[in-house]
C-alpha cells in the first residue's frame, strides 16, 4: 500500500466556491452562476496556454478568470471584485480535510499538496486552514512554468519524496487530474464530492470517495 499521500489543493483541500459564499448575499441570486464560471474559466486557461507553450501565474489566471465571470453575470457587482480575489487567497478548508490529514499522519503517513497554485497562493490557504503541521510537501507547478495535467508535473512528487510512482496515492477531486495521476503510475482516488458521472475510464481510480472523511477506509 502506498506510504505518501499527496492531495490536489483547490477543489480537493480547499473549497474553490468559499469565495462567493463569504459574499452571496451582497452578490445576488446570480452568485453561484458566477463562481462556476470564475472556476471553469481559472482552469481553462491553465489548460490552453499549457497547450500553447505559455505560462502565467495561477493567481494571475484566476483574476482574469474573475474579470471574465463578472462580466458575463454583470448582476454580480465588480465592487467585490477585490474583496472576492482577498477570500480567494485565503480559502476556507473543507470541515473534512484537517482531519483526514491528521489520520494520515497518525497512521504514519507521508503527505503533501500538488497544486497548479502558485506558493504564495498556497501558503496563504494552507496558512489560513492551519495545515501546515501536517504536510511535508506543498509543491506548486511554478518551479516548472507548466500546468497540471502535464506529465512533468507529476514528477514532482517523485522528486521530492525520492520514491517510485508506486508509492504515491493521489487524491483529487477533479476527475482529469485524477487520470493523468493514474497516467504516470500514481494510485489514484477521486473525491466525488458532486456526485459526478465517471470519465476517463481507461485510467480508472482506485476508489472513489463521497468526501475526504471516507479516506480512512481507503487506506
Amino acid at each position: 500500500m502506498s506510504s505518501i499521500y499527496v492531495f490536489d489543493a483547490y477543489g480537493t483541500l480547499f473549497d474553490v466556491h468559499a469565495a462567493i459564499g463569504r459574499f452571496r448575499a451582497q452578490a445576488g441570486p446570480e452568485a453561484d452562476r458566477m463562481s462556476d464560471i470564475w472556476r471553469t474559466k481559472q482552469l481553462e486557461y491553465t489548460w490552453t496556454l499549457t497547450l500553447a507553450g505559455h505560462y502565467a501565474e495561477f493567481w494571475v489566471l484566476t483574476e482574469r478568470a474573475l474579470d471574465y465571470a463578472l462580466a458575463r453575470v454583470p448582476s454580480v457587482p465588480k465592487s467585490l471584485k477585490a474583496s472576492l480575489l482577498d477570500a480567494y487567497f485565503k480559502l476556507d478548508a473543507f470541515p473534512d480535510a484537517r482531519a483526514a490529514l491528521k489520520g494520515l499522519k497518525a497512521a504514519g503517513h507521508m503527505t503533501g499538496i500538488l497544486s497548479n497554485g502558485s506558493p504564495a497562493m498556497l501558503k496563504g490557504a494552507v496558512d489560513n486552514a492551519g495545515i501546515g503541521g501536517d504536510l511535508d510537501g506543498v509543491l506548486s507547478v511554478d518551479v516548472l512554468k507548466m500546468f497540471k495535467p502535464r506529465p512533468e508535473v507529476y514528477a514532482l512528487v517523485t522528486a521530492h519524496y525520492n520514491c517510485a510512482p508506486r508509492d504515491v496515492t493521489f487524491v483529487s477531486s477533479n476527475r482529469w487530474d485524477v487520470m493523468a495521476s493514474v497516467s504516470v503510475g500514481f494510485r489514484g482516488l477521486w473525491v466525488n464530492r458532486s456526485k459526478m458521472p465517471d470519465e476517463y475510464l481507461d485510467f480508472a481510480p482506485a476508489q472513489i470517495l463521497a468526501d475526504l472523511g471516507s479516506l480512512a477506509a481507503a487506506q
